[in-house]
């Protein structure tokens, strides 16, 4: 039964952030500020999740061939390479490195 609450809880947690968003006067979204914000959280939240996913494993830090992979990405974006072209280079470097250290 708490498996359900805590479904129903969320779902109506989602509906009121959307209902919340919706509800927003125009008027605030169009200052300068506001906009700024909107363009830059959603970088902040990538840049964030990437590290997430790149250097954590549970509750510890980790530098291990997932490093290496955001590595090449960098790297080819700092060549401007195509987008698939990074993700093939990151995912070369580090199965490469994966089995090398095996």
């Amino acid at each position: 039964m708490n498996t359900w609450i805590a479904i129903a809880a969320t779902a109506f947690g989602c509906y009121a952030v959307k209902f919340l968003g919706l509800s927003i006067p125009a008027g605030i979204l169009e200052r300068p500020l506001v906009k700024r914000l909107a363009a830059l959280v959603p970088i902040a939240l990538l840049a964030a999740l990437t590290a997430l996913q790149t250097f954590g494993t549970g509750r510890t830090l980790v530098l291990d061939a997932r490093a290496a992979g955001l590595a090449a990405a960098a790297v080819a974006l700092l060549l401007r390479a195509p987008f698939l072209a990074v993700v093939a280079a990151a995912v070369m470097v580090t199965g490469a490195v994966r089995a090398l250290t095996g």
